[in-house]
């Protein structure tokens, strides 16, 4: 794979993994504008590399795509701001991964362009998809089931295995704590944190390592999903299951991959009678968002627990208005 290869799978991966990037739609269309890109960049001589890529360069680019098929679009301003911050998030994204200096020629022709800066400015993000109450309180009473009920013994309550106990747990804190499936994956035994909290030995927030598109943050646990936390625990001990991960994928302890993860997540919603439509256990991450929203919380702080930008959160407010309630 080239380095221009290996720079966009990278990105792809991490984008998917954020949840910032679900529709294989988009995918298709980042795919072939990227693919365009490279073409125009090897066919170049001298060829034009990641690390030479220079405003005068981009200025090229967008002049040689003049002309062509009025079905690709390139003379719309708005698909030539979708393409330059394509390779602009790109670059910057790899400049992190391989701890080099950022190339900032997409920027740089961005900020040397205003007509085609502002194209979208007008244009609204779709708005998110998130549970109904109904929907959310029918989840969470199914996810709960997974425990012994208060004031029971616990043999009195046929056991689940420890997979399905960590799969209802695993959805419990994207619905709980607002994680993304690959915050799920990167939880380790260390990222539960009970100092502080107001119940004795309960998980009140957790620790999440940091990855590619965000820093490590903390993010607070509703205390329904934190009691589930704490028997996970419980359970994961009494199981022998080993290694770090908080969530691993064996009992040796590997890391529990994408795809397994992914079908675990649907397969307990369909269990828990709630549809697995577009948007997918991602919906849970955005109820979480406007829990947090409606109670109060700034739109900052939820940001920050969400390890976004803030002003991503816009597309929660434009939803707050019209929602009567929120679990």
């Amino acid at each position: 794979m080239t380095a221009f290869g290996e720079a966009f799978e990278g990105w792809l991966s991490d984008q998917r993994d954020s949840g910032l990037l679900r529709q294989e739609g988009s995918v298709s269309v980042y795919q072939d504008m990227w693919q365009a890109f490279v073409a125009w960049c090897l066919g170049q001589s001298p060829v034009v590399s990641l690390s030479s890529l220079d405003l005068a360069d981009l200025q090229a680019f967008q002049a040689a795509r003049f002309g062509r098929k009025t079905s690709d679009q390139s003379l719309t301003p708005r698909y030539a701001l979708r393409l330059i911050r394509l390779i602009d998030r790109v670059l910057r994204h790899h400049a992190a991964r391989t701890d080099t200096k950022v190339n900032t020629a997409a920027a740089n022709w961005l900020a040397a362009n205003p007509e085609v800066r502002y194209a979208d400015a007008s244009h609204a993000d779709p708005l998110p998809e998130y549970l109904s109450p109904s929907e959310a309180g029918q989840l969470i009473a199914f996810l709960s089931a997974a425990r012994p009920r208060p004031g029971t013994v616990r043999e009195t309550q046929p056991a689940l295995p420890w997979q399905e106990v960590r799969n209802r747990v695993s959805v419990a804190l994207q619905l709980g704590a607002g994680l993304t499936p690959g915050d799920v994956r990167a939880l380790t035994l260390a990222s539960p944190l009970t100092q502080g909290g107001s119940a004795r030995e309960r998980p009140w927030k957790l620790h999440v390592p940091g990855n590619g598109n965000s820093p490590a943050r903390e993010t607070p646990v509703a205390p329904w999903a934190a009691e589930l936390l704490r028997h996970w625990l419980t359970v994961r001990a009494e199981s022998g299951v080993a290694g770090q991960y908080l969530f691993p994928s064996t009992r040796s302890g590997k890391q529990w991959q994408k795809p397994s993860q992914y079908e675990r997540a649907r397969q307990v919603l369909e269990d828990a009678g709630v549809s697995s439509r577009e948007g997918g256990s991602f919906r849970l991450r955005h109820t979480f968002a406007l829990r947090q929203l409606r109670r109060g919380t700034s739109p900052e702080e939820v940001a920050r627990w969400l390890g976004i930008e803030p002003g991503k959160m816009r597309r929660y407010e434009r939803v707050l208005p019209a929602l009567v309630e929120v679990v």
